[in-house]
């Protein structure tokens, strides 16, 4: 592979593009192979690790040990905890405590994820405690391990939440996603500052610079979430020191990491902070539904910290915050202490060892800046841009989720009486559903199953004298909820039984319907890593003629990957082999001809709006993770036209509905990389071709083009 930079400042200068050096052919040729190696092995293992973990823990997530207390009389709890532990051995761990002022105490303290308090009278009451606030995902699992048993003992169920979400942030991922962008702050800058301006990670400059750095982020994470989109309410200063201490602490130790690592250190940062820290923050998901080993994570890593350090200050009054507080700051106390033992080693080793090299002198598409000043402000609009498009666009599209205008069938007798209800049901429910009025239970079914409408709520008829509802849950478990929420309401409203139907039900290696989102998010972020990647490790093959038979193989080879991944190794997906490979290496390829636009105009910059359309802008408009009736109206609009949500749907299309959309959605693929090639061909006779003689130009590092 290409040599990583040291600290010998040996080698052909960057800064001076005209000197000749003289390459021996045998190392030029291993250079040569080196850069096409690097190439395909750094996107390969960013994409496969980042959908291997996710898949793995959030495709069908499983209670685990999941703390759970019991309070009440001594002889009756003891007796409901071991019935309890015996109907779920594996998945609760039960812990009797003395009084109900304990229970919910330990709920508060997140110390257990739900409690039992039992009355004492011999067939009394039963109250769960829950926190919807710690995790509303966690209260779902919790309360369905604790309702089932509560009543077959014959208890009547009472629950109460403890701590439930503000009405600014009625889905809870305002900490989600803040602590996302902070990690995205604290690590991503650095492999890129060490390629392009290496002076500045001294450890005398580098340290006030973080510290001003995560001033900066701090501020602008509050400012998007709080002031702008008003998720937050108060708590501002602790939310600014929580915001800072964790960009802080995650840039020391990536400053660490990239001392021993060099460049490749962002792979280390997306490990740790990506891959396995967002499954263990327990912010989307509960980390008790998940492998052993992410509680532990749980406890140490800076994702899970941070995440619950917020959560804290949000939505606890700072309970707890300090255990939390005090994982980033020994964390950086520590990695700090760690670089300057590596400094000192290496100044012992080599005294006269220089600035390392520079291996990528601009971060556009012309020539590097002579103005340290403008090399500076480039080299920060890169992370910066980063950071305030995924907080703005991914908060701003899910943190209030509520329907608008959610298509909905309402089926009567004759048309006449439906248009009736649904008038009388508008009159109610303004703004929240389009429903439209049906006298066929047949031709409604049919809509819900072709995903026309999400339901279809069928009145009580002669023939029927209960209400029924619908649904297509395989279209997404979002939508599914709330419609069966509401109309479970409506019925009860109308004092009438209702019964369920369910067109499509999910399987049970996809048990939270994501499978389809993380599958496209495998062939999307293959086919723009590619070409970023190749811009500046193998800048020789960017030339249509070599780069078009590359993508077509990288393509083939990233399908056929993302369907082992979550086929045969993660289990998530069963067969469908040639529908989904076939439709990938569309999607892959579309992708990256649009990414080569960009990196055609901007270089490295490309990733900013390449990024922005495909992932932050692309994965609310996808309807994959939340469903697009719930999400402001911008993003329907985009979900026509965008390749996510086209991935989306088509994976979709292809594991529950016989591939009956697809064709459409290939299309919007065609199309988008169809106008991508014409632009790249328009831009190539404009400009001159990109430079392919990569071994007398300054050697680029492959990880140097990375996030």
């Amino acid at each position: 592979m290409t040599s990583t930079p040291t600290a010998t400042g040996e080698g052909p200068s960057a800064h001076d593009p005209d000197s000749e050096v003289e390459v021996d052919p045998a190392r030029a040729r291993k250079e040569r192979i080196g850069r096409y190696v690097a190439m395909i092995l750094l996107p390969f293992l960013m994409v496969g690790m980042m959908i291997t973990g996710y898949l793995a823990t959030m495709h069908a997530p499983t209670p685990h040990d999941m703390p759970v207390a019991v309070a009440g009389p001594a002889p009756q709890a003891e007796r409901f905890a071991d019935a309890l532990a015996a109907e779920n051995p594996s998945a609760v761990d039960v812990r009797v405590v003395a009084t109900d002022a304990d229970a919910r105490q330990s709920v508060l303290d997140r110390e257990v994820a739900g409690a039992v308090v039992l009355s004492e009278q011999a067939q009394g009451t039963a109250t769960v405690y829950t926190a919807t606030a710690a995790g509303a995902s966690q209260v779902g699992t919790v309360t369905g391990l604790l309702a089932p048993e509560v009543l077959a003992q014959g208890l009547t169920l009472e629950a109460e939440d403890l701590a439930p979400l503000p009405a600014n942030d009625s889905a809870g991922l305002t900490a989600m996603f803040m602590t996302t962008a902070l990690m995205l702050a604290g690590y991503m800058p650095l492999s890129v500052m060490l390629s392009n301006s290496p002076e500045l990670l001294r450890f005398r400059r580098f340290v006030p610079l973080l510290a001003g750095w995560s001033a900066l982020i701090a501020g602008l994470v509050w400012l998007v979430a709080g002031p702008i989109l008003g998720a937050l309410d108060g708590n501002t200063a602790a939310i600014l020191g929580v915001s800072w201490l964790a960009v802080f602490a995650v840039g020391s130790v990536q400053l660490f990491l990239t001392r021993i690592l060099g460049p490749m250190a962002v792979l280390a940062g997306m490990l740790f902070l990506m891959v396995l820290g967002v499954p263990a923050s327990n912010m989307g998901m509960s980390v008790f539904t998940m492998p052993s080993f992410y509680a532990t994570l749980h406890t140490f890593l800076p994702t899970p910290a941070t995440g619950e350090a917020l959560r804290s200050v949000l939505y606890f009054g700072g309970n707890g915050v300090g255990t939390h507080l005090a994982v980033l700051g020994v964390g950086a106390v520590l990695a700090l202490a760690a670089t300057l033992g590596v400094d000192a080693l290496k100044r012992r080793r080599n005294p006269d060892a220089g600035t390392p090299q520079v291996t990528m002198p601009s971060l556009t598409a012309g020539p590097r800046p002579t103005s340290n000043k403008v090399r500076y402000a480039t080299l920060a609009i890169f992370p910066l841009g980063m950071v305030a498009m995924m907080i703005t666009f991914m908060l701003g599209a899910m943190y209030q989720p509520a329907p608008q205008d959610m298509p909905v069938a309402v089926v009567a007798a004759d048309t006449e009486q439906a248009e009736q209800a649904v008038g009388g049901l508008d009159r109610n429910m303004p703004g929240l559903f389009d429903l439209r009025a049906s006298d066929s239970v047949d031709a409604a079914r049919h809509q819900v199953e072709d995903r026309t409408v999400v339901a279809a709520y069928v009145l009580p008829s002669a023939d029927n004298p209960s209400a029924t509802l619908i649904t297509n849950q395989a279209a997404g478990v979002s939508q599914h909820q709330v419609v069966t929420q509401v109309f479970g309401q409506v019925a009860a409203g109308q004092q009438v039984p209702l019964s369920g139907e369910t067109v499509t039900s999910l399987d049970t290696g996809d048990t939270m319907g994501t499978v389809s989102l993380y599958v496209a998010m495998g062939w999307i972020m293959a086919g723009f890593m590619i070409v970023v990647v190749a811009s500046n490790a193998a800048p020789m093959v960017m030339g249509l003629r070599t780069l078009l038979p590359i993508l077509a193989g990288w393509a083939v080879f990233m399908s056929v990957v993302v369907w082992l991944i979550a086929g045969p190794i993660v289990g998530a997906v069963d067969g469908h082999f040639l529908p989904l490979v076939g439709t990938g290496i569309v999607a892959i390829i579309a992708t990256a001809l649009f990414a080569t636009v960009f990196v055609r105009l901007l270089g490295l910059l490309a990733v900013l709006p390449v990024v922005a359309i495909l992932m932050f802008l692309g994965v609310p408009a996808s309807g994959g993770a939340l469903s697009i009736y719930m999400e402001p109206a911008l993003f329907r609009f985009l979900h026509d036209i965008l390749p996510m949500p086209a991935a989306v749907e088509s994976v979709r299309s292809i594991l529950y509905f016989a591939g009956d959309t697809v064709g459409s959605h290939v299309v919007t693929f065609v199309i988008w990389g169809v106008v991508s090639l014409l632009c790249v061909v328009i831009i190539d006779r404009l400009r001159p071709s990109p430079r392919t003689d990569a071994v007398h130009e300054a050697p680029r590092s492959a990880a140097d083009a990375t996030l």
